[in-house]
């Protein structure tokens, strides 16, 4: 009677998580971002903090632990501050996603068609996002918000469209890379087209940067999105980090903190998380990068 000996295949993605497992302050990020997640989730379904703007003390209360609505204090017109910071994450975390998900199709689309056809296709794509890119990103943002006008929606399509650039470069190289190699080779030699090479069997060996990349661009959509709130071109008519922020330049002469600590905490906490992640992901995805 023969032995025979099963050998278990694992998927890239499986030793992946693997990896990513081993990796205690890694998964510690990934459980803070899922925390900031679901809780972004009650508050857009109104679970959580719906009433952000129902009074619930005297204006400028300190933080207290009477009531959970007063852990944090009050601001001017009363409304507790720990609803407010619960709002602003769902508008952070809704910003973040949005715009992600505008961004990523575009330097996907753009950053594969340079590098798989090269010639003048790429020389078009180079010297769009070239001259894209020259204009400082801040400005760009400015002046999308500035024409379409203040508001959630502008906010969403302005960071969609000023954060691709990145993402588009690193698949241009990628593909420039593997579109001579063996496989993409074997499939030309059964009549697969050009579609079918770039979209079926390049682009799933180059998604791995795309997850690195959207982790990345997420917090730095959150910061963006706080620093054109702050600036008055952001969200209005509820609160966001970024406008809780401003509110507290003409408190802190009041001595009146709260406000400004708990919008700044729950910014860093989740831009650091991401930061960790997007690093563990490169590390986890990507080994031979580790360390670089």
């Amino acid at each position: 009677m023969e032995n025979t000996i099963k050998i278990k295949s694992r998927s890239v993605w499986s030793d992946a998580w693997d990896r990513l497992k081993r990796d205690k302050l890694a998964m510690v990020s990934l459980g803070v971002i899922i925390i900031y997640a679901v809780v972004a989730i009650l508050s857009a379904t109104g679970l959580l903090a719906a009433d952000w703007d129902q009074k619930v003390g005297e204006s400028y209360m300190a933080p207290t632990t009477e009531k959970i609505s007063l852990l944090f204090g009050t601001d001017i017109f009363g409304y507790s501050v720990l609803r407010k910071v619960i709002h602003g994450t769902q508008i952070a975390m809704s910003v973040g996603l949005i715009s992600t998900l505008i961004a990523i199709p575009i330097g996907i689309s753009l950053g594969a068609l340079a590098g798989y056809f090269g010639k003048w296709i790429d020389e078009a794509v180079v010297w769009f996002y070239t001259t894209f890119s020259s204009v400082p990103g801040i400005m760009l943002l400015m002046s999308i918000a500035f024409a379409f006008g203040k508001g959630l929606t502008t906010l969403y399509i302005a960071l969609g469209l000023t954060s691709w650039v990145g993402l588009c470069r690193l698949i241009r190289g990628e593909v420039m890379k593997h579109k001579n190699r063996e496989y993409v080779q074997a499939a030309t030699a059964i009549g697969a087209g050009n579609g079918r090479k770039l979209f079926i069997h390049i682009i799933p060996n180059v998604i791995h940067l795309v997850i690195i990349n959207a982790s990345l661009q997420f917090q730095v959509a959150i910061k963006s999105e706080v620093i054109l709130s702050y600036l008055g071109l952001g969200v209005t008519g509820q609160p966001s980090w970024g406008t809780m922020i401003d509110d507290a330049k003409q408190e802190l002469a009041q001595g009146v903190w709260w406000q400004l600590a708990g919008a700044t905490f729950a910014m860093f906490f989740v831009v650091l998380a991401f930061n960790i992640l997007g690093d563990a992901l490169r590390d986890a995805l990507d080994p031979k990068l580790k360390g670089k």
